[in-house]
C-alpha cells in the first residue's frame, strides 16, 4: 500500500478538541504505523516547515510537556489527510511519526519524506521567518569539568593502588626462603609503584591546568558584554599570562564584589604550584629538586655518604621524584584557590558559577554569546509499549 500521491499536499492541522473527541470515541483511531526519522529530514528543517505551514504545534503532547527542555517529547503536530491522522513528534534523538489506519510499509515513509522535501520551496519564506525567530545555540564541553573529572578519576585509581600499604621496604635476597620469592615480590611492588608514579605525574601536571580552566570558564561566563562582543579584545584577554588573567578578573567581568588579591595565600600557593608544574612538565633541570643521593669518589672508588637499600634506590627515588606524597596537598592548593576566587563574587553569582562548574555540557547562544545550561545532563529516551489489539 502506498500513500496517495497528493497526501502531503492534503495535510491539514487538526484542532486539539477534534483530536481528543476522536481519541475518546468508541471507534477511536488506531495508530498501526510507527516510523522513526533520523536526519532524513533534519529536525530543525522539519520543525520550521511544520510551524511555517501549520502554525504552532497542536498535538496533545504539547499540553503534557513541562515548560523546560527536559521532556521526552518536545513538540508534536497532529495532522490529517485522506482519513488518516499523522502525529509528528520531536524526541531527543529522533523524530517519530504515528499514522492511523491500516499499517503502511516502510517505502511509504520514503514517499512521505520525498513529498515533504518537495514542498519546502513552497513554504520557504514562512520557514525562514520561523527560523529567524529561533534562538541559535551550540553545545560545548565544559573544559573545567572535563579536566576535573579526569583528575578525580586518576586520583581514584591512585588511591585504589594503596601504595603505602601494598609496598614496603624489601630486605635482601637472603632474607627470603628462595630467590624466586624475593623476585616475585620485587616485581609486584615494581608494577604498583610504576603505575602509581605514572598516574601521579599525570595528576600533578593537570592540577594547575584545572585551576586555569576554571579561570577561563569564569571569564567566558562573566566577561563584560562589550569585551565579549569584540573578538580581538576577547582573544587578547584570554591569551594573557595566567596571573594577569586572575588579577584582572574583577575589571573584565561582572559580578565581583571585591578585587582579586593576588598576594592572598591561596593565590601565592597556586603561583608556586604553577612553577612546580612547569619544572615537572618541561623536564627542567633543577638539581636541588632532583637530587636523591650524595657521595664521594676516591679516583674511581665510590664512597657513599650514607647507604640506601636496593628498594630505596629503585622505588623510593621514583616515588620521591614524581611527588606522590605531595599529591593531596597540591590538589588542596587548587581547591583553595578556586574557592577564594569564587568568594570574591557576589553571592548570587557564586551559586551560578558553582552550577556551571558542575555541568559537563554547556550551551552558548550565538545571538549574543551568553552561556546557559540547556539540559540536565541526564540522557533520557522512550520506547512505545506493546501494541494494544483492536
Amino acid at each position: 500500500m502506498k500513500l496517495e500521491s497528493d497526501f502531503v499536499k492534503q495535510l491539514a492541522a487538526m484542532h486539539p478538541r477534534e483530536l481528543m473527541e476522536q481519541l475518546q470515541s468508541d471507534d477511536r483511531p488506531h495508530f498501526d504505523t510507527h516510523w522513526k526519522l533520523g536526519n532524513e529530514i533534519k529536525p530543525g528543517d522539519l520543525y520550521c516547515y511544520l510551524y511555517g505551514r501549520f502554525g504552532p504545534p497542536n498535538g496533545i503532547q504539547n499540553f503534557l510537556r513541562g515548560d523546560h527542555s527536559e521532556n521526552l517529547i518536545h513538540w508534536e503536530w497532529a495532522l490529517a489527510a485522506h482519513g488518516r491522522i499523522v502525529l509528528v513528534q520531536g524526541h531527543n534523538f529522533r523524530t517519530e511519526l504515528w499514522v492511523s489506519g491500516e499499517e503502511l510499509p516502510r517505502d511509504a515513509l520514503d514517499q512521505l519524506v520525498v513529498g515533504i522535501k518537495a514542498t519546502f520551496p513552497t513554504y520557504g519564506r514562512a520557514m525562514g521567518k520561523v527560523r529567524k525567530a529561533l534562538e541559535h545555540w551550540i553545545e560545548f564541553i565544559n573544559p573545567y569539568y572535563r579536566i576535573r573529572s579526569s583528575v578525580e578519576c586518576l586520583m581514584s585509581e591512585i588511591e585504589g593502588l594503596d601504595v603505602e600499604r601494598q609496598t614496603n621496604q624489601l630486605g635482601g635476597i637472603g632474607e627470603y626462603e628462595t630467590p624466586e620469592q624475593w623476585s616475585e615480590e620485587w616485581g609486584r611492588q615494581a608494577e604498583i609503584i610504576t603505575k602509581a608514579t605514572g598516574l601521579c605525574f599525570g595528576v600533578r601536571s593537570m592540577l594547575p591546568v584545572m585551576a586555569e580552566a576554571f579561570v577561563n570558564l569564569l571569564m567566558y561566563l562573566l566577561m563584560k558584554p562589550a569585551l565579549k562582543r569584540d573578538d580581538r579584545l576577547r582573544e587578547n584577554l584570554i591569551r594573557q599570562p595566567i596571573d594577569i588573567r586572575i588579577k584582572s578578573l574583577s575589571h573584565n567581568c561582572v559580578g565581583f564584589q571585591t578585587d582579586i588579591d593576588y598576594s592572598h595565600e591561596s593565590c601565592r600557593r597556586y603561583h608556586s604550584l604553577v612553577n612546580e608544574r612547569n619544572d615537572l612538565l618541561h623536564g627542567n633541570v633543577v638539581i636541588e629538586k632532583l637530587k636523591f643521593n650524595e657521595l664521594y669518589f676516591n679516583g674511581r672508588v665510590p664512597v657513599f655518604d650514607a647507604y640506601a637499600s636496593m628498594w630505596e634506590r629503585a622505588f623510593g627515588v621514583a616515588k620521591k621524584s614524581v611527588g606522590l606524597e605531595l599529591l593531596h596537598d597540591e590538589r588542596q592548593v587548587v581547591e583553595s584557590f578556586i574557592e577564594y576566587v569564587t568568594s570574591c563574587l557576589e553571592e548570587k553569582k557564586q551559586e551560578e558559577v558553582r552550577v556551571f562548574c558542575a555541568r559537563r555540557d554547556l550551551g552558548m547562544c550565538l545571538d549574543d554569546g551568553h552561556l546557559g545550561i540547556l539540559f540536565s545532563g541526564q540522557l533520557a529516551d522512550t520506547v512505545p509499549g506493546p501494541r494494544v489489539p483492536k
